[in-house]
């Protein structure tokens, strides 16, 4: 019998655990085409993304993947308490398993802690002695030799305008609440700029004309990102990525970037209260900055997209619905929020539980829109009302308009900047069915 594996990327659940649908989902992530470029060609390999695909219960294959992502964690466990049931061998993996990794082996026969290449082939073949062990864990060293993603098991799927490629992996930054840092611990690991190229290389021979490179700060070195993108120019490409907002000092870096093809860069600004930043040590990054380098990124003919969160203990009621004016002037075409939320294995939560701090302790209820911790100048219910009353008033269609189509940028760009029109418009429908707009 052939062997054959199924790798699944949940989608999150409604809040009347009804699963989150899209007709189509833009960003896709690279785990899954990595792992099953990994995989021995004996074996077959399906990938199922939960969004737009329903996930085949009746399968024939002997292992499933199951991958976790955020608030997705309680689908994942759904998924691989039902395939136990049905015989089959469940692995779990993905960053919010490997901060939890005692917690998720009681749902799976093994659980893969951190990045999967060091240890991927070793688990299959474990499998096929009969020797499958509870947790994989191995610190990868390079991301350097890794195959040509498994691209073509995304073809045909309703996936958006570009693939994903990495050009490196981790953060150099030490912010106490992010579950890079918990499992980076500062480290950044690059690929070599030929093995970057080559899948990219690969995207357009597929037929896309965009990528995005799905790199945690894509910026953490400078040089060689500005050699990167000097090879990307020759592509004759466009392509989105994320990074700290402090490339906008590197003029000549940010320049090469927009001349290169980028497109969109999505920040972590995560407040406009300089007191919350130090308080989840972020203290490098200064508020007082952030117009001036979002207009130098903007001036340069890149849009921006920003994460920030709510609830850390200087912000109040008033600070945080400022942060609304703040995305309005600053034209922020694809802002997003979360309400700060520690995730067992991160520093925060190791500081608020010390403190007794912790409200929700239902770790599988934890999903960004909803206080778990007791903030400092407001009630967890007062935080998750102005959470919500913030996103109504960015994405009213006033505001929406404004960041959008009354943007200088549309006369250069009027297709890309009518994208993130509509991308606002779903994103203002998903709000309005109490869904936070953090899978597209």
């Amino acid at each position: 019998m052939r062997k054959k594996l199924l790798l699944i990327q949940p989608t999150p659940y409604r809040k009347n655990k009804k699963l989150i649908k899209k007709k189509r989902l833009h960003f896709v992530g690279l785990a899954l085409p990595l792992l099953a470029a990994l995989t021995p060609a004996e074996w077959e390999v399906e990938i199922i993304l939960e969004t737009i695909e329903d996930v085949p219960l009746t399968t024939d294959a002997q292992i499933v993947g199951i991958s976790s992502m955020g608030h997705g964690v309680l689908r994942t466990i759904d998924l691989a308490r039902e395939f136990k049931k049905r015989g089959k061998t469940v692995i779990l993996g993905g960053y919010m398993v490997s901060l939890m990794p005692e917690e998720a082996k009681k749902y799976c026969d093994a659980v893969v802690v951190g990045d999967a290449e060091s240890v991927w082939r070793t688990v299959l073949h474990d499998y096929e002695r009969g020797m499958l062990q509870p947790l994989y864990r191995q610190e990868l060293q390079t991301l350097n030799n890794l195959p040509l993603p498994r691209y073509d098991l995304l073809q045909g799927k309703k996936i958006g305008a570009f693939l994903p490629v990495q050009a490196g992996r981790g953060c150099p930054n030490s912010c106490s609440f992010c579950s890079i840092y918990c499992l980076y611990r500062g480290k950044y690991l690059r690929r070599e700029i030929p093995e970057v190229m080559r899948d990219i290389r690969q995207v357009r021979a597929l037929g896309y004309k965009q990528f995005l490179l799905l790199d945690d700060n894509i910026a953490a070195d400078e040089d060689y990102l500005l050699e990167l993108v000097a090879e990307i120019t020759k592509m004759k490409m466009t392509w989105h990525s994320q990074c700290a907002l402090t490339l906008a000092h590197n003029e000549k870096l940010l320049h090469a970037m927009a001349d290169s093809g980028c497109l969109t860069l999505s920040f972590g600004l995560e407040s406009i209260t300089q007191a919350s930043l130090d308080q989840l040590n972020k203290a490098w990054a200064h508020t007082t900055d952030y117009p001036q380098l979002i207009a130098k990124i903007r001036q340069a003919g890149i849009e921006v997209s920003t994460e920030m969160v709510v609830g850390a203990d200087a912000d109040t009621l008033e600070s945080i619905m400022a942060t609304a004016e703040f995305i309005d002037e600053n034209k922020i075409v694809i802002p997003r929020f979360y309400i700060l939320t520690a995730i067992p294995g991160t520093d925060l939560f190791a500081q608020w539980d010390a403190q007794g701090r912790i409200y929700n302790r239902d770790i599988y209820s934890y999903n960004g829109s909803e206080a778990v911790h007791m903030p400092a100048n407001m009630t967890p219910q007062e935080l998750t009302d102005a959470y919500w009353a913030l996103y109504k008033k960015v994405f009213s269609i006033r505001s929406i308009v404004k960041r959008t189509l009354l943007n200088k940028n549309i006369f250069s760009k009027p297709l890309t900047q009518l994208f993130y029109f509509f991308i606002n418009l779903a994103y203002r429908r998903d709000i309005k069915n109490g869904i936070p707009p953090n899978i597209i």
